[in-house]
């Protein structure tokens, strides 16, 4: 067994954290990963599990690395008792009646003292905020970076002792573009992905020290290629038509690097020779097929948004005038979409393609 697989097999994924965090609620999870990688997006995970009703729960972020001492619980005197009792912040959300999944994001950037209010919270038995215990059920877990990260992450060890820590791997290309195709990334920044998957490799793979692309704390960049900076950059592209060539090139490299930035704005110039949507739905036998193998594949991850039942038999016409293998990832992307599959398949050349290749399917 090499190194590689290894390390595969100490890292999860961002639904496996989920799960783990779901169905062992006792724990208090530290999830774990490189920046920018989807850490805090386990909330929407779990807020998505269908054992955790919103009637039943409360769902709850909180940005530790930008919280001050006095936005944890305040004291407040009670003059009956005279004594002082700490009023929890309503941002905890347990002044309802419900239970909470509370995520303390960067627990392990928040300040000493910070960490200290808090800290209460990762009790097994009776953890509360302040005063204020949390109902029987609540969950909560943190997330932070690894410490090779080098970005100031710290926890002290009576802090380790109480938490289950879990590495969450990176999303792969193959991983993310499903993603960014349902939640409507650019289509020329999916497709730039697709053809650029070592954008998503992480530095703790091998052989990956002179990659341009990702973070790696031994050559740092103020900006670099990460599932936070692509979906970030894809704002940049749906507006780049009300902006100059450069200050889209500016933005982007502020965004996800200046290697990103001068290969996605050379890959762009392509999109100059796509026909429209309507043109291709009226005429998808005789309208122009772009040469260059990177204008198709912009076509196709713009295609695939717009599948509707009034254009799929015209879209599968025009796409066997394409690449094979764009063709491939057209019809794979859309059988394995929870909603355009069924559009598809009432399509009989759509089909007939499945049929035929049920062997890559």
């Amino acid at each position: 067994m090499n190194e590689q697989q290894v390390k595969q097999q100490r890292e999860v994924t961002l639904q496996e954290a989920a799960d783990l965090i779901a169905t062992i609620p006792q724990n208090r999870f530290l999830i774990q990963g490189e920046p920018g990688i989807g850490k805090s997006s386990v909330l929407n995970l779990l807020e998505a599990n269908p054992n955790l009703s919103a009637d039943e729960y409360d769902f709850v972020y909180i940005d530790c690395a930008s919280l001050d001492l006095g936005d944890t619980a305040a004291p407040i005197p009670n003059r009956e008792s005279k004594i002082l009792e700490y009023y929890p912040n309503g941002a905890f959300k347990l002044h309802t009646d419900k239970k909470v999944v509370i995520c303390l994001d960067e627990f392990s950037k928040g300040a000493d003292p910070v960490k200290n209010m808090l800290h209460p919270l990762l009790e097994e038995n009776k953890p509360r905020m302040a005063d204020k215990f949390l109902k029987d059920g609540s969950i909560v877990f943190l997330t932070g970076n690894l410490s090779t990260d080098g970005v100031g992450d710290s926890l002290k060890a009576h802090t380790i002792q109480r938490v289950t820590r879990v590495d969450v791997r990176k999303p792969s290309a193959d991983i993310w573009l499903p993603w960014a195709t349902a939640n409507n990334i650019a289509p020329e920044i999916r497709s730039w992905v697709n053809g650029h998957p070592d954008c998503l490799a992480s530095y703790r793979d091998p052989g990956q020290e002179n990659n341009p692309y990702p973070y790696n704390p031994r050559k740092p960049h103020l900006s670099c290629v990460s599932p936070r900076t692509l979906s970030r950059a894809s704002n940049i592209v749906k507006r780049r038509h009300n902006n100059t060539h450069n200050a889209v090139h500016v933005a982007l490299a502020g965004t996800a690097g200046e290697a990103f930035a001068d290969s996605f704005m050379a890959y762009l110039q392509f999109s100059d020779q796509l026909p429209t949507r309507e043109a291709i739905r009226t005429d998808p036998k005789g309208c122009r097929v772009p040469t260059e193998s990177g204008a198709q594949g912009i076509l196709v991850y713009g295609l695939m948004d717009s599948v509707a039942k009034d254009n799929i038999d015209a879209y599968m016409q025009y796409i066997m005038r394409l690449n094979p293998d764009w063709a491939a990832c057209f019809c794979i992307s859309v059988a394995k979409d929870p909603i355009k599959q069924r559009i598809a398949f009432s399509s009989p050349l759509f089909s007939a393609w499945c049929a035929d290749n049920q062997d890559i399917l």
